[in-house]
């Protein structure tokens, strides 16, 4: 493996701040990103990839391959949870297995962000249509966590109608926000693109890194949760996302994706929700322990792909590729 590429990823700005963040736990330190801020900023990367994609999509228009890399999204939205419920039944009860699969059937829009990154200071294109991947992706999982725990539980145990969780699952704020972005930036085109772009790209890393150092923070304090159980979720949240990665990686290489594009399906199949689906499960499967999906999601996976996983992806893409 050419060790350079983690070399690279792990001392580019953003993921130092990161590590600033979890230093600054580890130390006792009082520091703390305010919650507005981190909103804001949370609101800022969901506008600025939304715009950058909607642009890329106006310019590459909707074709083939385009179409084979959704089909793929939604095939991997639809097969993780699935297996992952199969999986963490035989050690979990119910409302934590079914939250838990949702969580890693899901993904996270900032790995997402990150990888992209990666990809721009790589000089590797990818496809603007991927962030329509990305919100193809983060819905059904939901949906498809609550249907298993209906089907195998009491009725009781499950707040909300279908509908209900439905709405939630496809009208949730970070959905709407990167699809709204995405819709705006492909109809607006390359006018709306000059327009943005000091908003959209000049200061895109600078909030980015501003972000992760709040993320260092939050992860860190997470990962002091998962002291309390066993070994089992730690070994489920490394394992399970190599396992998506290989999903992914393989589908990519059928459809002939270029390597942007396969690494980025790969990221996303990789990766873990932990702000959309804790929000829709606290609502749907209250009986659901949060601090087993949200810190396995936020404290284990996500740094994981953030230092390893991405340039480790890379490597494979390129290696197999040719």
């Amino acid at each position: 493996m050419d060790l350079s590429l983690v070399v690279d990823n792990v001392l580019s700005p953003p993921i130092l701040f990161f590590a600033l963040g979890a230093f600054a736990v580890a130390v006792g330190s009082d520091l703390e990103i305010p919650q507005p801020i981190a909103k804001f900023l949370s609101i800022y990367l969901l506008v600025a990839i939304g715009l950058h994609g909607g642009h890329a999509l106006s310019e590459s228009g909707v074709t083939l391959p385009v179409v084979a890399s959704l089909g793929a999204a939604a095939l991997l939205a639809v097969v993780v949870p699935v297996y992952c419920f199969v999986l963490l039944r035989r050690r979990l009860p119910l409302p934590d297995a079914a939250a838990i699969a949702a969580a890693y059937g899901s993904v996270s829009a900032v790995t997402f962000v990150a990888a992209t990154a990666f990809l721009q200071s790589s000089g590797i294109p990818f496809g603007g249509h991927m962030v329509a991947a990305l919100a193809l992706m983060e819905s059904p999982a939901i949906v498809i966590g609550v249907l298993l725990l209906r089907r195998s539980a009491p009725a009781a145990s499950v707040r909300g109608g279908l509908g209900a969780i439905l709405r939630d699952a496809c009208f949730n704020g970070s959905v709407v926000l990167v699809v709204g972005s995405l819709v705006i930036g492909f109809i607006t085109g390359d006018r709306g693109w000059a327009e943005m772009d000091p908003f959209a790209h000049d200061i895109f890393k600078g909030m980015l890194a501003l972000f992760l150092l709040d993320m260092g923070l939050v992860a860190a304090r997470r990962f002091r949760d998962l002291r309390a159980v066993g070994a089992f979720l730690p070994a489920f949240a490394l394992g399970v996302p190599l396992v998506n990665a290989a999903l992914a990686l393989v589908l990519a290489r059928l459809l002939g994706l270029g390597e942007g594009d396969a690494l980025l399906l790969t990221v996303l199949a990789a990766s873990a929700s932990y702000i959309a689906v804790p929000a829709a499960m606290r609502l749907a499967v209250p009986d659901a322990n949060p601090s087993y999906y949200v810190s396995m999601a936020l404290a284990v996976t996500f740094p994981f792909n953030l230092v390893v996983g991405i340039p480790t992806y890379l490597f494979v893409i390129r290696w197999w590729w040719g």
